[in-house]
């Protein structure tokens, strides 16, 4: 596995996008998705310019990012897996920003855990499905209001997870809709595409991209 020429493969197609949809680069955050892969790789992506690293699992993460305690005044790691309420107070300590708050009472747990302002995204189920988590659409600018009174949260954006399609084109609407939604609330950050359609979220107003596959290949776990 190439992860450099990966790495130089992902930003050509980011910066097309980019271009395509008159965005600069710099606007969008890389996120490198490490769930299933060794430490080794984290160092080789962190070796050709990678800094933002995201982790799907509290429990893997925790041993990734001890046995690369080296980096860490580095790298921002990114929650960006489901988070249970139990494994928040481990998170709180591993991660930099949280993508997937998902549930106002998720949201008070993690502003008692921390002292001081912790960056995360509300978890929005845009397309509906069941096997997702979220808030619904409906519920989202309630949600935001509520946790903005939280004294050690600090709402950066929204983030989605869109439904594995065969056309990246099909998961435009939804990537549509959390933008409409981002640009009500007034809020800066979407993440938003993976490595099947993350062009299409570019052009969509992306500014966070959850790229694991493009980079590390297929897991391995």
């Amino acid at each position: 596995m190439d992860i450099e020429a990966n790495i130089r493969k992902v930003r050509r197609r980011i910066s097309a996008a980019c271009e395509q949809s008159r965005r600069s680069p710099e606007e969008i955050t890389l996120v490198a998705v490490t769930k299933g892969f060794e430490p080794a790789a984290i160092r080789a992506a962190f070796d050709f310019g990678i800094r933002d690293f995201g982790e799907n699992r509290v429990q893997e993460a925790e041993g990734k990012i001890t046995q690369l305690s080296d980096l860490r005044q580095s790298i921002t790691w990114h929650m960006v897996g489901h988070l249970q309420s139990n494994k928040a107070k481990v998170a709180v300590k591993l991660f930099d920003i949280i993508h997937s708050v998902d549930s106002i009472r998720l949201a008070d747990i993690l502003n008692r855990l921390v002292k001081k302002p912790l960056p995360i995204l509300l978890e929005v189920n845009v397309s509906g499905e069941s096997t997702k988590a979220g808030f619904p659409p409906a519920e989202v600018g309630a949600a935001v209001k509520e946790i903005r009174q939280l004294p050690n949260l600090e709402v950066l954006g929204l983030m989605t997870v869109a439904p594995v399609v065969s056309d990246p084109e099909d998961v435009r609407p939804v990537f549509r809709r959390l933008r409409q939604l981002r640009d009500l609330l007034g809020l800066k950050h979407l993440s938003m595409g993976m490595t099947d359609d993350f062009e299409v979220a570019i052009e969509e107003g992306s500014t966070m991209l959850r790229i694991g596959r493009a980079i590390f290949g297929n897991r391995r776990q």
